[in-house]
């Protein structure tokens, strides 16, 4: 079971399925004004919250390209993680 985890400013553009041995993961791809600050925690990329809650976060002000740069990159890292969380 996976938890989907939000950005309270943030916007849901769609899913990604991620596929590691026989299953697949749908994660959310959200999209949010994120400030480029040293107080700013959230990141553009992937992300996993507690034990269950993954996702991607895409910088809303970016454009399309940069977007979808960061969600083929963030789908590799998603792909990443979860193997070795699950087949480990």
């Amino acid at each position: 079971m996976q938890r989907v985890s939000s950005h309270p400013m943030g916007r849901l553009l769609g899913y990604v399925d991620i596929k590691v041995a026989s299953r697949v993961y749908k994660l959310p791809i959200q999209a949010a004004p994120l400030e480029h600050s040293e107080d700013s925690t959230a990141k553009a990329g992937f992300f996993s919250q507690g034990a269950d809650a993954l996702g991607i976060l895409v910088d809303s002000n970016a454009p399309d390209g940069e977007q979808r740069a960061t969600i083929e990159r963030a789908s590799v890292d998603a792909e990443r993680f979860i193997s070795r969380k699950f087949l480990n």
